[in-house]
This record gives C-alpha cells, sequence and structure tokens, in this order.
C-alpha cells in the first residue's frame, strides 16, 4: 500500500470532478423507467441507443470490486460451486448522471474455444459472450438481456485513478512487458498468472448496464429446476429421468402460471449460446408469477463452436411446450432471408469491439436452430400441435427490423 501511495503521488495522480447532478433525461434513468412486464426496454427503444453509446464514450468516475467479488473475500460455501483459482474478475463502474455498468474484462481470444477437459463451472467468462448474447437476445425479442457494449478501457486512468478501494488498488502491477495488469484478490490461489493486462494500458472489455437497485425495483433469485450438479461426479434428477418434467409441473409456481414456459425460453437462449451454467434466474417482484425471467451473467456462452450440447435443451424436450411467438421468432430466423447467423453478424457490426464473434460461432447458431425446430417437431409429432405450441398474445416483429438498431 506504500509503495502504491508513493507511485500514485509520483505520478501526480487526481481524483476526477464530482459526478454532475441526475438529470431526468439520462440515458441510464430513461431505460429503468422503460422497463415493464414486456421486457427490459421497448423494441424500440431510443433511450437504449443512448445508454449503449454513453456506456462506451462517458469517463468513469469510480471503479470498485462487484457485491459477488467483496463476498468471495468473507466466505465460500464451496461445497455448492466449485469456484476457480482466480479466473474470474469483474468490476463495478460508475459514471456521470449516476451511471453504473458491470465491466468483465477479457479473458480469452475470440478464436480459442474451451477445452474439452473443462468442466462448465471451471470455464472463463468471456466479454464477448455478454456482448454477443445482448445481441442475440434482442434478436429473438425476449429483451431480458441488460443492455451490453463492448469498450476499452484504459485500466491505468479508468480504473486504477479513479477507484478508492486500496484492495483493488494493491492488485496492480506493471508485467515484465511494461503492461499495466492486475488481478482478482480472492481467496483462492490469486496470483499474477491469472492477472488480465493491458497493452499496455488499454484492455477490451464488455459493460453491462445495471438494472434498478433492489430497494426501487426488488428481484428474487430462484433455482433453476433444470440447475445442474456442480461437482465432478453429481447427477441431479433431470439427467436421469426423462419424465422430471411431469414433477416440476405438480410444484408451485410451475403448476399454474407461464413460468415454464419462461424456462423454456431460457433453455433455448442458453442452448443457442451454449451455456450450461444457468445455476438460477431472476425476476422482477413487481410483475408477479408471470413475469418474464432476466437472462443475466451470459459470459459462459460462445465457449464451443464445435459442440452442441443437447442436454440444456432438456426443458423444452421434457415439457414438449413452447410459446407460439417463440416458436414463430425461430422459424422466421431459420428462413434464408432473415437467417440467424446473417442477422447476428449485422447486429454485432455496430458494437465498437466487432468482430464479436468469430465465423465459426455464427455458423453454429443456425446448427443450433435447426436442432431447436427438430425437437419442437418431434414433440409435435408425438402430443399434437395445440398441446406442445401455447398461444400467447404479442405478435413477433420480423427479425430485419432489429438490424442496424444497436447503433453505439
Amino acid at each position: 500500500s506504500r509503495r502504491h501511495k508513493l507511485y500514485r503521488e509520483e505520478l501526480n495522480l487526481t481524483s476526477p470532478a464530482a459526478p454532475l447532478p441526475l438529470r431526468p433525461e439520462a440515458s441510464w434513468l430513461q431505460f429503468h423507467l422503460g422497463i415493464s412486464r414486456d421486457g427490459l426496454y421497448p423494441r424500440s427503444s431510443p433511450a437504449v441507443t443512448r445508454l449503449l453509446r454513453d456506456m462506451q464514450q462517458f469517463p468513469t468516475i469510480s471503479a470498485d470490486y462487484s457485491q459477488d467479488e467483496k463476498a468471495l473475500l468473507g466466505a465460500c460455501d464451496c461445497s455448492q460451486v466449485v469456484k476457480p483459482s482466480g479466473v474470474h474478475l469483474k468490476l463495478v463502474l460508475r459514471f456521470q448522471d449516476f451511471g453504473k455498468a458491470m465491466f468483465k474484462p477479457m479473458r480469452q481470444k475470440r478464436e480459442e474455444e474451451t477445452p474439452e477437459d473443462f468442466f462448465y463451472f471451471v470455464d472463463f467468462q468471456r466479454h464477448n459472450a455478454e456482448i454477443a448474447a445482448f445481441h442475440l437476445d434482442r434478436i429473438l425479442d425476449f429483451r431480458r438481456v441488460p443492455p451490453t457494449v463492448g469498450r476499452l478501457i484504459n485500466v491505468t486512468k479508468d480504473i486504477l485513478e479513479v477507484t478508492k478501494n486500496e484492495v483493488l488498488q494493491s492488485v496492480f502491477f506493471v508485467s515484465p512487458a511494461s503492461n499495466v495488469c492486475f488481478f482478482a484478490k480472492c481467496p483462492y490461489m490469486c496470483k499474477t498468472e491469472y492477472a488480465v493486462c493491458g497493452n499496455p494500458h488499454l484492455l477490451e472489455g464488455s459493460l453491462s448496464a445495471f438494472l434498478p437497485s433492489l430497494n426501487l425495483a426488488p428481484r428474487l433469485s430462484i433455482p433453476n429446476p433444470w440447475i445442474r450438479s456442480y461437482s465432478f461426479d453429481g447427477k441431479e434428477e433431470w439427467e436421469v429421468n426423462p419424465l422430471y418434467c411431469n414433477t416440476v409441473r405438480e410444484i408451485y409456481p410451475y403448476s399454474n402460471s407461464n413460468r415454464l414456459l419462461n424456462i423454456v425460453d431460457m433453455a433455448i437462449f442458453d442452448f443457442l449460446i451454449g451455456n450450461m451454467d444457468r445455476h438460477h434466474y431472476e425476476m422482477f417482484t413487481k410483475f408477479g408469477d408471470d413475469g418474464f425471467l432476466l437472462h443475466l451473467d451470459n459470459a459462459r456462452g460462445f465457449g464451443r463452436h464445435s459442440h452442441d450440447e443437447i442436454s440444456i435443451l432438456a426443458p423444452l424436450s421434457q415439457c414438449c411446450m413452447i410459446k407460439r411467438t417463440t416458436l414463430l421468432r425461430l422459424q422466421l430466423l431459420a428462413e434464408p432471408e432473415y437467417r440467424l447467423s446473417d442477422v447476428m453478424r449485422e447486429s454485432l457490426l455496430q458494437d465498437p469491439l466487432a468482430p464479436v464473434l468469430t465465423e465459426p460461432h455464427l455458423l453454429a447458431l443456425d446448427r443450433r436452430l435447426q436442432l431447436i425446430l427438430e425437437a419442437v417437431g418431434k414433440c409435435i409429432d408425438t402430443f399434437g400441435e395445440a398441446t406442445v405450441v401455447a398461444n400467447d398474445t404479442a405478435q413477433p416483429q420480423s427479425p430485419g427490423a432489429d438490424r442496424a438498431k444497436l447503433d453505439t
């Protein structure tokens, strides 16, 4: 700490000015006001466009560890979740107008795939997966992923110079290659080999907009009925019992609401991005049992384009139910004119860090979409369309209208 203090004094680092008063037209506030029971934002939302631009351009006024990292500094029940050794790192960056975003730095190059021997619960978190998940969620018309944008962060000016957290200050160092680096401070072997480094100061990362605070918009965190075993050899009931959904249907709130249909939506989304780590989901309490599920923490998606993890589709294949609007949207995205990979490719070009996904990951989306439609087809052949396809009122919008809406 003493050495770091002298380092700051030597460089004459100064704190930025205090944040400006909140303006009613601030993009963060307008985003929060636009949340409804239909989604986190309307289909056409100028506030989201401004929010993405502001997260990408506004200077940071403070930086700190997230609450998750702070909790890990205290205690961790590792019998429930096996934590890797310091490979996770996310920071809360604050901007003017009380804006706040979650920063996840680049951990893995775009062309690298998750090794076959990695368990899903020790996989890297990928910044580009967070960005791509937001775009895909919007194309699917779910609108359940918070607005997310890529940004080149200056780790010295945007983090070190503005943080008041002495623990965060203490983990910065200069590498032998003269790059500024920092690493996660946690009780598991957090060493410099797990650090992230600028080049020499600039570092890619994703910025995801914070939702309203819990005291303004309370949320519930609920275990996913299709949660996976977080041990090296365990199995959950759904993994060995093909009739598991019959049990879930008898349990509140899955017995008398649209919750199961929303679970199926989430499973379809996770299958497309290859995310096996959906152990919980969150909901706003204001919208009741039928409210939408928030699709948060998608950084473990897009790890392996060469593998399709069919087990992620268990809620769809075991329950054999899907919303009509979801099915119509998927069928449309399978048409040559609106091919999912093409719409995603064009949408992701709007991000400052484009190209966000490699071509094999984009093509994997088309392949996985066909597998989803095949699974729905098998269900319809077995139980009939009237039983499998649930009518919901909203009509899906052509995904072509989503192209070029993500200006940043």
